[in-house]
């Protein structure tokens, strides 16, 4: 099976090109629903319910865990849509109340069967309809952004964060241990350890320690000043600069990667984009296959790592 190689083509296509048990980890982020027009036939993202969204997309994922390996992770950032918002067929990324299909206008507020101005949920439809299908879910995360779109609605509050749901093949899988850095108001609180009688009794209740077997855990925390990774993310959106205007920012590909996949690993990107996910792979020291529908976002892709390879050789790379 090749590696580092971006395939053109449908992701539900290409992946049954792949060999069952194949890849070592899936990080990916699909078209979300009913918010971009990418003007490329047979792109996902323009079903007309959520339902048929849905369907389309897990089934996608359920080739994703056919070529997973045993050990495998699987890592998915998706976003979510209000029932008013829709796409236009005259520019990419423009919503408006209604979408042109073919020859008819499509009633946003039929196709959700929702009220307007109602969140369409499609990132918990996402989770459950995977879980229903065999996937573990062991982490919903937090993807927060400090800086985000400006929204003009006065009438709720604005948006900052988006979802990635990390999910699993088995119950005995692949995960290095994430850690971050202690805040310093934990570090001055750790300096004085639990003495009284009341904190005695807190630290029983609460997690189930002794006063002098806390002791002991707050010295190793000092001596470590680090702790196992939180659930909310903070990451910048990404500032790359081209045509494709979703690229997910590399930062938030590295702990999945890193967790999720082993050095040497095979990393799957099932709707690839500009490639992101590869690059990360490759800085990481692992390989990757992506598949991308849309020629203009391979050729991007392709520039942009060609032009890493050429400062970093590593594995090779096919341009297809």
């Amino acid at each position: 099976m090749k590696t580092n190689v971006i395939l053109h083509g449908d992701a539900l296509t290409q992946l049954k090109t792949l060999p069952n048990d194949s890849v070592d980890c899936c990080m990916t982020s699909p078209p979300y629903w009913a918010l971009r027009n990418y003007n490329v036939e047979g792109q996902l993202g323009l079903e007309e319910t959520p339902e048929e969204y849905i369907n389309k997309l897990c089934s996608i994922f359920d080739e994703v865990k056919r070529v997973l390996k045993p050990e495998g992770t699987c890592w998915v950032n998706l976003g979510d849509t209000y029932s008013s918002q829709r796409w236009t067929g005259k520019g990419e990324g423009q919503p408006i109340n209604k979408i042109k299909d073919g020859h008819r206008d499509i009633n946003p507020e039929r196709i959700t069967g929702l009220p307007e101005k109602c969140l369409v949920q499609i990132p918990s439809r996402f989770s459950l309809e995977m879980t229903n299908r065999g996937w573990i879910l062991r982490n919903s995360l937090v993807w927060h952004k400090p800086v985000c779109m400006p929204s003009s609605a006065k009438d709720r509050f604005t948006i900052d964060y988006e979802m990635i749901y990390f999910f699993t093949k088995n119950t005995d899988y692949y995960f290095k241990t994430q850690y971050e850095p202690l805040a310093n108001s934990t570090i001055e609180r750790l300096k004085h350890p639990w003495r009284s009688a009341k904190s005695s009794k807190l630290s029983k209740q609460v997690i189930g320690m002794t006063p002098e077997s806390f002791d002991k855990a707050a010295i190793k925390l000092l001596a470590d000043r680090r702790r196992i990774k939180r659930s909310v993310w903070k990451i910048r959106p990404s500032n790359y600069h081209g045509v494709h205007f979703a690229t997910y920012p590399e930062k938030l590909c590295e702990t999945p990667l890193d967790a999720g996949c082993p050095v040497g690993g095979i990393v799957l990107d099932p709707f690839f984009g500009a490639g992101t996910t590869g690059l990360v792979a490759l800085k990481q020291n692992k390989k990757f296959i992506g598949i991308e529908l849309n020629n203009e976002y391979i050729t991007m892709a392709n520039k942009r790592l060609k032009s890493y390879l050429y400062e970093n050789p590593f594995f090779g790379y096919d341009e297809n």
